[in-house]
């Protein structure tokens, strides 16, 4: 498969990054459209997720890096080429969420609300993003058989995609796709309630996510492993205890979302 979307002056643009790109733009736009009703100053919060980003992006590089340290010593020219791969979502969620923590505090931002803003638009941006995972034939499970696949109903794009170096393979990048859309639909309906607690729906991405990443990690092939343990696992069952206990903690207090 053809990594390059197209070519600008000898410059290549890869789809992987194209689809990063639209990521942040669809997240940036429900971010912004979500502000205006909270009346929260809009270049606080263009400035909190232009940064939040980049030091996202930053962290989840870092990550990827540290857990395949043996290689990039080996080969430092590849640590700054992300266009062939290589940003773990969970290191640009913990970077992001610290620096985002840090700012809120400095500004005097409700954390836990910008936090419930975020959760949806972050949902959708995972989704869009997976996809770039697919144009560089990676982050598959793996192997399995073209009947199994059809099976599956998985679109035969996808599933001719999936055929590397005379294998097929499971589209794990689908699979969590998919599970990142259903999300964002459960977060956007419960948004649509009045009593929603502050908390809730950032306590709800944790614990979908991290339920999903679980199980869909379990069948990856290429994960960032600690030991004899997938980090991804490990991690997907802190940010469930994390939510569980955000959860909780927004059924306790007396503030609302909507307020």
């Amino acid at each position: 498969m053809n990594r390059v979307a197209f070519t600008i002056f000898n410059f290549n643009v890869y789809y992987y990054s194209l689809c990063i790109l639209c990521g942040v733009i669809v997240a940036y736009t429900l971010i912004r459209y979500e502000v205006r009703k909270h009346r929260i100053n809009k270049n606080l919060i263009s400035d909190l997720m232009f940064y939040t980003l980049l030091i996202g992006i930053l962290g989840a590089r870092i990550y990827y890096v540290l857990f395949n340290l043996d290689y990039y010593l080996m080969h430092k020219s590849e640590i700054f080429m992300i266009h062939n791969g290589g940003l773990a979502i969970h290191g640009g969620i913990i970077f992001g969420l610290i620096f985002s923590y840090l700012y809120c505090k400095k500004k005097e931002i409700n954390y836990l609300r910008f936090l419930d803003i975020c959760a949806p638009a972050l949902m959708l941006a995972q989704a869009i993003g997976r996809w770039g995972n697919f144009f560089n034939s990676e982050a598959h499970g793996s192997i399995t058989t073209l009947v199994k696949l059809k099976e599956l109903h998985i679109p035969d794009f996808i599933i001719n995609g999936m055929y590397i170096d005379g294998n097929y393979y499971y589209p794990t990048f689908f699979f969590e796709s998919i599970w990142c859309v259903i999300g964002f639909i459960i977060i956007m309906l419960l948004r649509k309630n009045k009593n929603i607690k502050l908390g809730t729906q950032i306590g709800f991405y944790f614990i979908f996510y991290g339920i999903g990443r679980f199980f869909i990690e379990n069948i990856r092939t290429d994960s960032l492993m600690l030991l004899n343990l997938k980090v991804a696992m490990i991690i997907s069952v802190i940010g469930i205890i994390f939510g569980i206990i955000l959860l909780v903690f927004s059924r306790r207090q007396e503030r609302y979302y909507r307020e």
